[in-house]
């Protein structure tokens, strides 16, 4: 089965065409054109400037993911989207230009929850992982925790009630004068600090499995305007470094609460964050050191990716979750589920 999969959902295009057969599963093309350059002028997303872009960037891809596949549109057995959830003006761009494609063709459509399609990302490298297990979706605009009881049943069971992870990321390094996106530099940069040298507050939630990085973010924007206004040197590897600590501290505090409380013996931790290397190494430990199988997909499949949505759209087309000419985007999750 081929699935011709769009992804715009925030300031990545991205058309893909994945083979799946039984339990294999093959990326035969995955065709992305990013929107950082022109995001950096602003130091961050513009949501208008976003969608004009997808529109300008989403045909031409379109053709490239074919050419690379060798595949025709004959060949295509269903297409898939993400419809929520996302910046509204941007899933707009591809639901309706898949809707058109999937209408012309005589095609079935299947939208897609992005927050699944990153967790989706990791059938890929790992045939043998079958749900039940644990997941933890981070990145710039999601930080959720996830019982996936089948590729279909997901039940959140923690999330961010405020700022994403990769939000604060990019925000503290905002602060610090880096460039956007600056999450990558800040990786880089807290290997040159002491993760001890400054003493940040908790972002774990101590009631539930939630998070609340807007604390942690503002007491990193008080601590720099402190030192500014005192006219002191701000000790940027320092900050980055403690930062970093404290952010990989809570998701491994409420990581923990959740084996405690649900005993999941795999654990898949995906999104544009899960490429964070403090991140990956911490995690590595924190699951060999309870026997817990962790399964990350490898840097490419982490941030927005056609390929993910077609992992996911197959197996929405197999639960016969299908859509019609109706499908519209939606800028939240439909019905969100909370244990």
């Amino acid at each position: 089965m081929l699935i011709l999969a769009f992804e715009s959902s925030c300031d990545e295009t991205s058309v893909a065409i994945a083979s799946f057969e039984g339990e294999s599963k093959k990326v035969l093309s995955n065709q992305t054109a990013t929107q950082i350059a022109i995001h950096a002028l602003y130091g961050g997303v513009v949501p208008e400037i976003a969608g004009r872009a997808h529109i300008e960037a989403i045909s031409a891809l379109t053709y490239a993911a074919f050419e690379e596949a060798g595949v025709t549109v004959g060949d295509i057995d269903a297409v898939a989207v993400t419809s929520e959830p996302g910046l509204i003006g941007a899933l707009l761009v591809a639901v309706n230009y898949a809707k058109a494609f999937a209408f012309a063709n005589g095609k079935p459509l299947i939208g897609v929850n992005h927050i699944r399609g990153h967790i989706a990302a990791t059938y890929y490298e790992y045939p043998e992982l079958k749900p039940p297990f644990f997941a933890m979706v981070a990145s710039g605009g999601h930080t959720s925790l996830i019982d996936v009881k089948s590729p279909t049943e997901f039940v959140t069971v923690g999330r961010t009630r405020d700022d994403a992870i990769g939000e604060a990321f990019d925000k503290v390094a905002r602060v610090l004068g880096m460039p956007y996106p600056g999450g990558a530099e800040m990786d880089k940069l807290a290997y040159e600090g002491d993760p001890h040298a400054i003493r940040f507050p908790q972002a774990a939630m101590q009631d539930s499995l939630d998070f609340s990085f807007s604390g942690l973010k503002t007491a990193v924007i008080n601590y720099v305007h402190g030192k500014k206004q005192k006219g002191e040197e701000i000790p940027i590897p320092d900050l980055a470094a403690s930062f970093t600590e404290a952010v990989v501290g809570a998701v491994l505090r409420n990581l923990e609460k959740a084996h405690e409380r649900m005993h999941y013996s795999t654990l898949v931790v995906a999104g544009g964050v899960a490429a964070n290397s403090h991140l990956r190494r911490a995690l590595e430990g924190f699951s060999k050191k309870r026997g817990i199988t962790l399964c990350m997909p490898s840097k490419p499949y982490c941030g927005d990716n056609g390929a993910m949505i077609a992992a996911q759209g197959y197996y929405e087309y197999l639960a016969g979750n299908l859509s019609d000419t109706s499908l519209n985007a939606r800028p939240t999750v439909r019905n969100p589920i909370k244990s």
